[in-house]
């Protein structure tokens, strides 16, 4: 994960300040600059905390270039040739712009045009599941870095073989990579990378389809609307769900794992209402995938969705807090036991309490649940729009009496930036 607070490298957080220092000077915001390297301003806020560090030369080159200073202005220590000392094991870059680089062409282009593999033999079904399954894990841990690495091994590798060495095994290997864009798709979504997350789902869908199965396509429907949620492209992100959610209510037989597809698209849809501020249509979303929940009778993880009864009251509460029902919120949150489900999901339903905690104005409670959530995720807190915008709030009611604690949080989140 990310370093925060004490964790941070210390020549991370002073090429941050060096970073922030030459912006101001040259009178630009984060926003603008952000956009001008191709990143987010959450992205270029960690970078000037020193949560995000930098090690590619090309994207040092780039950050120097826009603020008109030379490199060795923000790195004093790098040589002329570039070269600079190794990062730290906490310094490694967790973004993922490699793996973006791989979806912006074709991973395996040479073995399309060549008709045939030359890089050697390729590895066994069971050792690409696990990596496959490793991928997924990381996504869900929030461990970016340890993603892209593996992403940018795996997914060229994958694309080969499913080209070149099928055999019987063909609908596996696809299957495998609907899978392994799908966890892409997820990992984007959670960097603000909407667009490469559309990308990926769209890839994700291809791949299941060739693969025969059909939920898997539903599934990656899902990581599709997600991504356009991110994009506030709220029409298409209704339709994506409305009609994977018509087609899968046709389905005479619905078996478990039908069932945690469906639930989940409701839930999204519900999202997608929320945001659009329809307040009836969320709840109605919500309650459809609450008896879905129900007939399913336990939470599960088809298809890395975590859906069931526990999963639909966490989405409850966050859709109760942006439709400004803090009430509502903390009476279904306080009753949630989330300690089976992954950190991702447990550090979402403290952030959201924390969030419904400042509607109501209980700073104490608020912090103490944003807290806990930066405990358990602490990129959610870093990164996550949402959750800054409760801190700042905090701060901004407590005034002169805002605790060390809180003032230590927003200045780990930026929220005051």
């Amino acid at each position: 994960m990310k370093p925060s607070g004490k964790d941070v490298d210390p020549q991370d957080r002073a090429f941050g300040q060096r970073v922030q220092r030459a912006r101001k000077e040259c009178g630009r915001t984060q926003a603008d600059l952000a956009s001008s390297l191709g990143k987010t301003s959450s992205w270029l806020s960690q970078v000037e905390r020193g949560v995000q560090p930098v090690q590619r030369m090309d994207l040092l080159q780039q950050i120097a270039d826009e603020l008109g200073v030379p490199v060795r202005q923000l790195r004093p220590g790098i040589a002329a040739d570039g070269a600079s000392q190794p990062p730290s094991a906490q310094s490694l870059s967790n973004d993922l712009d490699e793996t973006r680089r791989l979806l912006s062409g074709h991973p395996a282009l040479q073995t399309v045009l060549a008709g045939e593999d030359d890089t050697g033999p390729t590895r066994t079904l069971a050792l690409l599941q696990n990596d496959v399954d490793d991928l997924w894990d990381l996504t869900h841990a929030g461990q970016l870095a340890q993603v892209s690495t593996l992403a940018v091994q795996l997914l060229p590798e994958l694309e080969r073989t499913v080209r070149t060495d099928p055999g019987e095994h063909e609908s596996e290997l696809y299957l495998l990579l609907s899978r392994s864009y799908q966890a892409l798709s997820a990992a984007f979504v959670r960097q603000d990378e909407a667009d490469a997350a559309w990308v990926a789902a769209d890839r994700a869908v291809l791949a299941a389809e060739r693969s025969g199965d059909p939920l898997h396509v539903c599934a990656s429907v899902f990581r599709m609307v997600q991504a356009f949620v991110h994009l506030r492209s709220l029409g298409q992100a209704e339709h994506a769900a409305q009609t994977a959610i018509s087609a899968l209510g046709e389905q005479s037989n619905q078996t478990p794992e039908s069932l945690s597809v469906l639930g989940s698209l409701h839930l999204a849809l519900a999202l997608v209402r929320a945001r659009a501020s329809a307040r009836p249509e969320a709840k109605e979303e919500i309650n459809k995938a609450r008896a879905i929940a129900a007939q399913l009778g336990e939470n599960r993880n088809d298809f890395n969705l975590e859906f069931g009864p526990v999963n639909v009251e966490i989405q409850a509460v966050s859709t109760a807090v942006d439709l400004g029902d803090a009430g509502e919120a903390l009476d279904i949150g306080l009753d949630i036991d989330a300690d089976a489900l992954s950190p991702e999901r447990r550090g979402r339903l403290l952030m959201d309490l924390g969030r419904a905690h400042a509607q109501r104005r209980h700073g104490g409670e608020a912090l103490r649940c944003l807290l806990d959530a930066e405990a358990v995720a602490p990129e959610m807190i870093q990164t996550h729009q949402a959750a800054r915008a409760a801190i700042r709030e905090l701060v901004l009611v407590a005034g002169a009496n805002a605790s060390r604690e809180l003032l230590e949080l927003a200045e780990r989140a930026d929220a005051l930036g």
